[in-house]
């Protein structure tokens, strides 16, 4: 498994589990004890997700030591200010059976997000957290952030995918030094990806999947992903893409599919700034 250094030197795998839209206790279980069996070592949940007290459990039941693991979690919006935010990441921390954190993460960029940034940065110092960072933040937002915190966001965590693959933002966070995470590497299924002439075309040079493909494509431009799949071989075609490596001309041939916007969530509307902010995680 390759690693990548975050800005404070904290070795983090290129290649997670993710546990999005896995709310079934049992079922998120399973699954992350595969991915575990299979060799994944990050796992990426969200109090949003309803499902870290399975992730917990996985994690314990696996008998891995803490320290070969890195577990990431996210403060939703419900939980935003600086009180809240520290009242949230210790919930989490309780759910999860877990001493520490390897990553927190923001995880909408609504609400009173520097008061919660202020209480990770506490969190951080203290040791609870190993690296903090955000999610779904902008190139204004993310620098924004980054001019006016004491400490950079480590990672943001945002849509990247072949059709939406946000050259700019990228561009924005190695001059900031923050480390770029994909969610929906697979673009969620949209788009027809599996079917994609492209993709197929490139896959079948290399004898690989398109899933393979898409992720390979978004490792080699610096990108940590976290494919989710409840099918342990599905799971176990995600964790082998290091063997091969893409051409110059296949990026430029998957860089030729992009669409250049979201067709799953434009965090720049305002009505997905309403929506998220009235989506309760909990009463």
């Amino acid at each position: 498994m390759e690693t990548t250094k975050l800005s404070n030197g904290v070795e983090m795998p290129m290649l997670g589990f993710g546990v999005f839209q896995v709310p079934d206790a049992a079922a998120c279980e399973t699954a992350v004890s595969r991915a575990l069996a299979t060799g994944y070592r990050l796992i990426d949940t969200a109090a949003a997700y309803f499902n870290e007290e399975a992730v917990g459990a996985a994690v314990k039941k696996s008998g891995l030591p803490r320290e070969e693991l890195f577990i990431t979690t996210k403060l939703w919006i419900q939980d935003a200010g600086y009180e809240n935010a520290k009242k949230a990441f210790y919930t989490s921390l309780r759910k999860l059976g877990l001493d520490y954190l390897d990553l927190y993460l923001i995880h909408q960029p609504f609400g009173d997000y520097y008061g919660s940034w202020r209480a990770l940065e506490e969190l951080y110092q203290e040791g609870r957290i190993r690296a903090i960072g955000v999610c779904n933040f902008y190139p204004d937002r993310l620098t924004d952030l980054c001019v006016n915190a004491a400490i950079v966001p480590m990672v943001n965590q945002i849509e990247l995918h072949p059709f939406f693959q946000q050259a700019d933002a990228l561009a924005n966070m190695r001059e900031l030094q923050v480390q770029p995470q994909a969610w929906g590497p697979f673009a969620e299924g949209k788009f027809g990806i599996f079917d994609n002439a492209a993709l197929a075309g490139v896959a079948a040079k290399y004898n690989k999947s398109i899933a393979q493909v898409a992720l390979r494509w978004n490792i080699q431009r610096g990108v940590i992903v976290i494919p989710k799949s409840t099918h342990q071989e599905r799971m176990e075609e995600n964790f082998h893409v290091w063997d091969f490596s893409l051409s110059d001309e296949d990026m430029r041939a998957i860089a030729a599919l992009d669409r250049g916007r979201s067709e799953i969530i434009d965090h720049g509307a305002a009505a997905t700034a309403k929506w998220l902010n009235g989506w309760k995680i909990h009463e």
